[in-house]
């Protein structure tokens, strides 16, 4: 065999490749782009500066100072530490009257056998989804156990009513 021959069958063999069809390099319906796991993608797109943080006004103070005081009175009514009536003017009759079967059902249960544990609000969050209201998250800390709070503020005449409170 010459190098004419070699080069002829060259020629042959690489034309056949040629018209072959191109394997497939992905299941049909995958998209095209790169392979990610879902979650674990990254982008790599640039980052846009970090939102300034929002002023709190002297009112959000306040009502934080509020919200801090009236769980404090509630945590301590429940408890049986405190007549529920001094937050008579702060609830409305809904919360009122739950602050109220709390308390009873405390006293029924606790008897002659006076545990006190004073509770301490370690934290509370605001949140104003309104002018005239203000949603807050409280944690309450009972010797060594920890209680959620949650309670909606709502402007009523010249004053904030808990119009909501729930014991978590």
């Amino acid at each position: 065999m010459t190098a004419r021959d070699d080069t002829a069958a060259t020629r042959r063999a690489t034309a056949s490749v040629a018209h072959l069809p191109r394997p497939r390099t992905r299941p049909e319906g995958v998209p095209a782009g790169p392979v990610v796991q879902g979650s674990l993608a990254l982008s790599w797109a640039p980052v846009e500066a970090r939102p300034r943080p929002v002023r709190v006004s002297d009112e959000d103070s306040e009502i934080t100072a509020l919200a801090r005081r009236f769980a404090q009175a509630a945590v301590e009514v429940v408890a049986g530490q405190r007549p529920v009536l001094q937050l008579l003017r702060w609830t409305d009759e809904h919360v009122y009257a739950d602050l109220e079967r709390r308390a009873s059902l405390v006293r029924q249960a606790r008897g002659s056998s006076p545990r006190r544990v004073h509770a301490q609000v370690r934290s509370v969050h605001v949140c104003r989804p309104h002018d005239d209201s203000a949603e807050v998250s409280v944690h309450v800390r009972h010797g060594e156990r920890s209680r959620a709070l949650a309670l909606r503020l709502e402007r009523h005449r010249d004053r904030w009513r808990c119009t909501v409170l729930q014991f978590g």
